[in-house]
C-alpha cells in the first residue's frame, strides 16, 4: 500500500501536472488581494486614504524578507513600476491647464521657485551633515518630487477639488517634470569627472529629447485612433494602455526617460486634442491594479533599506527641511498668484508625498554608480517609505483643512456605529 502511494500515485502526479504559473505569482496575487482589502479598512475605519493600506502591508512584507523585489530595481519589476508611473503622468499631463500658466504666470514661478528651495536647502543640509555631495545631490533630486501618484489617489479618496487641489497637483507634475529631466541625466554621469555647464547640459538635452520623440509618437498615435474611435470604447482603453506600455520600454531602451515620456505625451494629446477628454471608465480596473501593485511595491524595496539609529537622524533631518522648503518656496510666490497665504500653506503641505517616481531616480543612480548606491540608498529610501505613507496622511489633512474635500473626514465604520447607537 505505501509503495503504491509513493511510486505509483506520486509518479502519475508528477506526469500530470502542467505548472502554468510558479510559486511567485501565487505569492504576488495574495499579496495584491491582502493590499486591497488593507486599502478598504484603512479607508472605511480610520477615514485615511487606500494608499496607506497598500503601502502598510508592502512594508510588513518587506521588513518580513519577501524576496519578490531585488534593489535595485531591474527587469520586469523595474518595468512594471515604470508602466505604473508613465500610466498616472499621462493622465497628470493630459489634466496640466497648460492655458493657466499664460493668464497666471505665477503658478509657474511658485512650481520654480518651491523645487529650486527644495533642492538646495537639502543639499546644504546634507553637505552641512558631512554626507559627500555626490551622494547628496541624488537625495536633494529625489526631495524635489512630490509623487502626483500619491497625491491623485488621495483626491480620489477624499472626492477633493478646488484652488488647492489643483494648485497642488499641478506643481506636483511640474516637478515630476523637473526632477525626470535632471536626474535620469545626471545618473548617467555620476561617476565621470567635473565637467563644464554645456557638458552637464548635454545629456539633460538628450534625455528631454528622446522623450519627446517618444511622446509625441505616442500622441499622434492616440490622436489618430480618438478620430475613428470612440474614447468611451473598451478597445480604446486597450490601445492607450498598449501605447503607454510600448512607449515606457521605447524610451527606456533608447536613454529617455518613460514616465518623461508618457508625461510629455499626455501634455501633447491635450494640446492635439483639446476637447474635454475623460480617463476612459474601461481603464480604471487596470490602471487601479498597476497603481496598487506600483504602491506595494515601492514599498516593499524601501522596507529593505539598512535602518539604524545615525541614519534615522539624517533621515528625518532631510524630510522636515523638505517640508520647510517647500511650504515657503510656494509662500514667498505666492503674491500674485490668486491664492490666500492660507491656501499657499496647504499647498505646500499637499505637495509632502514621495513615493514611486523618488524611488525610479534613486534606482537610476544606484544602477550606475554601485560604489556610491550603498549611501544614496541607506537615505533615500527610508525616507521614501516613510513620506509615501505620512506624505499621503498630511496631504490628506491638506485637502480637509482647505475645505475642498466632499467626503467627511470621520471614517465610515464610525458613521455606521454612531447611526446604530442613536437608533
Amino acid at each position: 500500500m505505501t509503495s503504491f502511494f509513493t511510486n505509483d500515485l506520486l509518479g502519475f502526479w508528477s506526469e500530470w501536472l502542467r505548472p502554468s504559473a510558479g510559486l511567485p505569482t501565487v505569492l504576488w496575487s495574495l499579496l495584491l488581494a491582502a493590499a486591497a482589502a488593507a486599502g478598504h479598512l484603512v479607508q472605511r475605519y480610520l477615514g485615511l486614504p487606500k494608499v496607506v493600506g497598500y503601502s502598510v502591508v508592502g512594508t510588513v512584507v518587506g521588513f518580513a524578507g519577501f524576496e519578490g523585489a531585488i534593489w535595485p530595481l531591474q527587469g520586469i519589476s523595474l518595468f512594471l513600476l515604470e508602466l505604473g508611473v508613465a500610466i498616472v503622468l499621462f493622465e497628470a499631463g493630459g489634466r496640466l491647464p497648460l492655458r493657466w500658466f499664460r493668464h497666471n504666470p505665477m503658478v509657474l514661478v511658485q512650481s520654480l521657485l518651491e523645487a529650486s528651495l527644495t533642492y538646495f536647502a537639502v543639499f546644504w543640509v546634507l553637505h552641512w551633515l558631512d554626507v559627500p555631495d555626490p551622494v547628496a545631490n541624488p537625495i536633494a533630486l529625489m526631495a524635489i518630487v512630490a509623487s502626483p501618484a500619491v497625491l491623485s489617489r488621495v483626491i480620489i479618496d477624499a472626492r477633493a477639488s478646488g484652488p488647492v487641489t489643483e494648485r497642488a497637483m499641478t506643481m506636483a507634475t511640474l516637478n515630476t517634470f523637473y526632477a525626470l529631466s535632471i536626474g535620469y541625466a545626471q545618473a548617467g554621469m555620476i561617476e565621470h569627472a567635473p565637467q563644464a555647464i554645456l557638458q552637464k547640459l548635454y545629456p539633460v538635452a538628450v534625455v528631454l529629447g528622446v522623450s519627446f520623440v517618444v511622446g509625441s509618437l505616442m500622441a499622434l498615435s492616440l490622436r489618430s485612433a480618438l478620430r475613428v474611435m470612440s474614447p468611451t470604447s473598451e478597445n480604446t482603453s486597450i490601445l492607450l494602455l498598449a501605447i503607454i506600455a510600448a512607449g515606457a520600454a521605447v524610451a527606456a531602451n533608447f536613454g529617455g526617460a518613460a514616465p518623461l515620456a508618457a508625461l510629455i505625451g499626455g501634455v501633447l494629446l491635450k494640446a492635439l486634442n483639446p476637447k474635454p477628454w475623460a480617463w476612459p471608465r474601461q481603464l480604471g480596473t487596470a490602471a487601479s491594479l498597476l497603481t496598487m501593485l506600483m504602491f506595494v511595491l515601492v514599498s516593499i524595496v524601501a522596507a529593505q533599506a539598512d535602518w539604524s539609529l545615525p541614519v534615522a537622524s539624517v533621515v528625518m533631518t532631510v524630510i522636515g527641511v523638505r517640508a520647510l522648503a517647500k511650504i515657503a518656496g510656494v509662500a514667498i510666490a505666492n503674491p500674485g498668484s490668486g491664492a490666500s497665504w492660507k491656501q499657499a500653506f496647504w499647498v505646500g503641505c499637499a505637495m509632502s508625498p514621495l513615493s514611486s517616481i523618488a524611488l525610479l531616480i534613486t534606482s537610476a543612480f544606484v544602477t550606475a554608480s554601485p560604489l556610491l548606491g550603498t549611501m544614496i540608498t541607506r537615505i533615500a529610501l527610508p525616507a521614501i517609505l516613510l513620506m509615501e505613507v505620512l506624505g499621503a496622511v498630511l496631504a490628506t489633512i491638506a485637502l480637509h483643512a482647505a475645505g475642498e474635500s466632499s467626503r467627511p473626514w470621520a471614517p465610515e465604520g464610525f458613521k455606521t456605529v454612531v447611526e446604530d447607537t442613536q437608533r
